[in-house]
């Protein structure tokens, strides 16, 4: 476990440190339950520590020619595909991934490095016409100056770098809390790449703590001006609210209650892939996940079937196994939740088509059909595998369906006809919706994002750069202005 134990400290202005609290975060296998690191937690005096170290190195980095700065996002993405066996392992040991899982975030996180690389280059000011004769309008865009970051448990190597890696290459400093669960995947094991490939120190920082250490002060401290946050809209809310009370912008990247629809006329087999895929990808606990699978219900009959015996046939076990298809839940509170929900489910009138066994913290995939249609299940995020299907009756039952949710993340739609899934796709209020295809998607250009209780802001592309940058406007007068006073 030396791999856990040298990355499991605070990382603050280039130092790996201990932290001053007086209690220790627990780091655990979730499949086996075994102990991999215990990291005492950051204080307040770390926080302002960690956020004045990148308040000194931000201005300098800024300074730095980008085409420099870009060398470094370079050495970062080459440690990455040296590294990705033993990254790979570590999303396993940490997170319970499977090897499928590992590979998918491992994937997505270079992806989002090779975007970094290019955004280092990217910014560009503008030249605006001016109303008054012999002025020139200038409009630079400038880092934001230090972003505080703070990540979930689900996808935390590729969350983080989503972040961490075109916020520092536009020229910011970041200080990181990863979740609990995963200090090391989501926050010692990116700052030791970081380190190793050359960023200067204090730009990044990782702190290990917890809100009943530090209250709010990750947010309310004054030097960050962006807060980006990925996890529950419960938290989620809370940190819009402080963020806003201090004046600080923020990205929200909250839950999902997604729908994956089949039209009448779909193909039904790929159907089928996308959304065993879009349900069960890390046992369900993803926040695209699609937690309610609708289908047209001239096609129900044999969708359900077919659907029933590829989820039957899932694998579950040791997610170190290649052939594992569904690991753990991330922790047994998890597990007991998820059993509660389908118990109650079942008790409220729903038909379970497979019913999984929990064992420990493997939650083995359940599919519940015939939920009454004010079921609270068909509104809330299930983090785990848990299939709900449920028929319509026409494209306009399944709108008004899929719209009836507080969430609106991602979505996706089945069709033989691309252009009528696009036009189904228009009426949905979603901020992501996919046609024939599945509801995790992610990529580095496009704007990743929800609406409704799923979030605020975007990632991704231009929105990254709107996300991490501010706009500051120069006027310079080349002549001579009257004035009438």
């Amino acid at each position: 476990m030396s791999f856990f134990t040298d990355l499991a400290h605070q990382y603050i202005d280039g130092e790996w440190r201990t932290g001053s609290g007086s209690w220790d975060i627990i780091d655990f296998n979730p499949y086996n339950g075994e102990k991999l690191a215990a990291i005492t937690v950051a204080t307040t005096a770390e926080v302002d520590q960690a956020y004045r170290a990148a308040e000194r190195a931000q201005r300098p980095w800024a300074g730095t020619n980008p085409y420099t700065r870009r060398l470094v996002f370079e050495r970062a993405l080459r440690i990455i595909e040296e590294r990705s066996d033993r990254i790979a392992d570590a999303i396993t040991e940490e997170l319970g991934g499977t090897r499928l899982k590992a590979a998918f975030e491992i994937h997505l996180a270079k992806e989002y490095l090779r975007e970094a690389i290019q955004l280092a280059v990217r910014p560009e000011g503008r030249v605006l016409p001016s109303q008054i004769d012999g002025k020139e309008n200038r409009v630079y865009r400038l880092p934001v100056g230090v972003v505080g970051v703070i990540t979930p448990y689900n996808f935390p190597f590729l969350v983080t770098l989503k972040s961490v890696a075109p916020a520092l290459a536009l020229g910011n400093a970041v200080v990181v809390k990863p979740n609990q669960h995963t200090p090391v995947v989501g926050g010692g094991l990116i700052a030791r790449i970081f380190e190793d490939a050359g960023l200067p120190p204090g730009l990044l920082n990782v702190l290990v703590t917890d809100i009943a250490e530090i209250g709010d002060a990750l947010i309310e401290h004054p030097v960050p001006k962006v807060i980006s946050f990925a996890g529950s809209d419960r938290v989620g809310r809370h940190v819009g609210a402080v963020a806003g009370r201090n004046f600080k912008r923020c990205v929200l990247e909250l839950s999902g209650n997604s729908a994956l629809v089949v039209l009448d006329d779909a193909d039904l087999d790929h159907a089928v892939d996308a959304a065993v895929f879009s349900r069960f990808l890390y046992q369900g606990q993803v926040c695209m996940a699609a937690n309610r699978i609708l289908v047209d219900r001239s096609v129900e009959a044999a969708f359900t079937e077919k659907f029933v015996a590829k989820v039957a046939a899932l694998r579950t076990g040791d997610p170190r196994d290649p052939e594992t298809q569904i690991g753990p839940v991330i922790d047994s509170l998890q597990a007991e939740s998820l059993a509660g929900l389908v118990d109650q489910a079942v008790a409220d009138g729903a038909t379970a088509l497979v019913r999984g066994r929990v064992r420990g913290t493997l939650v083995e995939p359940t599919v519940l059909a015939g939920l009454p249609e004010q079921s609270p299940l068909l509104r809330q995020e299930i983090f785990g595998p848990v299939a709900l299907l449920a028929p319509f009756d026409g494209e306009e039952e399944a709108v008004r369906m899929v719209n009836d949710s507080p969430y609106g993340l991602s979505g996706a739609v089945h069709t033989g006809d691309v252009e009528r899934g696009v036009r189904f796709a228009h009426r949905i209020e979603t901020g992501m919706f996919h046609v024939n295809d599945s509801t995790v998607q992610d990529e580095p250009l496009a704007a990743f994002g929800g609406e409704k209780l799923s979030g605020l802001g975007r990632l991704g592309g231009d929105a990254t750069v709107e996300a991490f940058t501010t706009q500051k406007w120069i006027s310079v007068q080349h002549g001579r202005t009257r004035f009438p006073l």
